[in-house]
């Protein structure tokens, strides 16, 4: 971008593309490189052609899940799916409608994945609440992509992914709250977990493409964050900085998600007070 003076938007859709091609792909630590004459396709080229009557449509999402785990939704293409499976790419049409159609059957396996006792009517629902949501955690994190494709405002219908909404709401409403309280807070809940795991995939992209981790990032960021503390002099954060030396702040994710999880959950305890 520095060089040849493109934009960020025109540098990623080329790399997308490269990465369809199998030209390209991401190694953690390393960025985005040249795939050489080991990639998907220079493999594809050097094998026959694997038969159709194989495949399935578990086999297509179990694919491209590997896909999605190991290299991010971007490496994820019809084309690249086929070259995983030694298939032709229009064959996968038979079993998949379009790529959007891929993407649901691949969260709704995922999902399925929930794995929880059903919730007792004497069960506290603070610790049932906590339990669905490090479940689903776990499984976000398992699965990095699903958290940024996953819409909350447009969901896509998934039976799988209602097993965890099932849960939640069943907890809440056996305990007596109104239908539309339970189910906000089964958004809210669900949410959280999203935001959480959204930033977990952001950060592995970003360290993948700039080989950077989130510790030397900060390391960077550190002379510029000091330069404007003292020209603001911001008293509050100035006193938060200095508590932090030597050892700088540990931002661990899984620590600050169980953290933020009884904090959120304290909050839900507002709406079982009588008014």
């Amino acid at each position: 971008m520095r060089r040849w003076g493109v934009a960020m938007a025109t540098a990623s859709k080329v790399l997308a593309t490269l990465r369809d091609e199998g030209l390209v792909h991401t190694r953690p630590g390393a960025g985005t490189v040249v795939a050489g004459g080991n990639s998907p396709r220079a493999r594809a080229s050097r094998r026959p052609r694997g038969s159709d009557a194989t495949l399935s449509k578990e086999r297509i999402v179990a694919a491209a899940i590997a896909v999605a785990d190991k290299e991010g939704l971007e490496a994820l293409s019809m084309r690249r799916v086929a070259t995983e499976l030694d298939v032709a790419t229009m064959s996968l049409y038979r079993h998949v409608r379009d790529k959007n159609d891929l993407l649901d059957l691949m969260m709704d396996t995922s999902f399925a994945e929930w794995r929880l006792p059903p919730a007792q009517p004497g069960d506290n629902w603070q610790e049932v609440l906590a339990s669905a949501a490090r479940e689903m955690w776990r499984i976000l994190r398992r699965h990095l992509w699903i958290a940024p494709a996953y819409s909350m405002t447009r969901p896509s219908v998934l039976p799988s992914g209602l097993a965890y909404t099932e849960h939640v709401l069943g907890t809440l409403l056996d305990r007596g709250l109104q239908p539309g309280t339970a189910f906000s807070m089964h958004l809210i809940l669900f949410n959280y977990v999203r935001g959480f795991a959204t930033s977990l995939a952001m950060e592995a992209a970003a360290e993948a493409d700039t080989g950077v981790t989130a510790d030397e990032w900060m390391d960077i960021q550190k002379s510029a964050l000091e330069t404007v503390v003292a020209s603001q002099g911001s008293r509050a954060l100035r006193t938060v900085l200095d508590s932090f030396e030597p050892e700088g702040y540990d931002m661990d994710l899984d620590e600050l998600f169980d953290t933020g999880l009884q904090y959120l959950l304290n909050g839900f305890g507002e709406a079982f007070r009588p008014i």
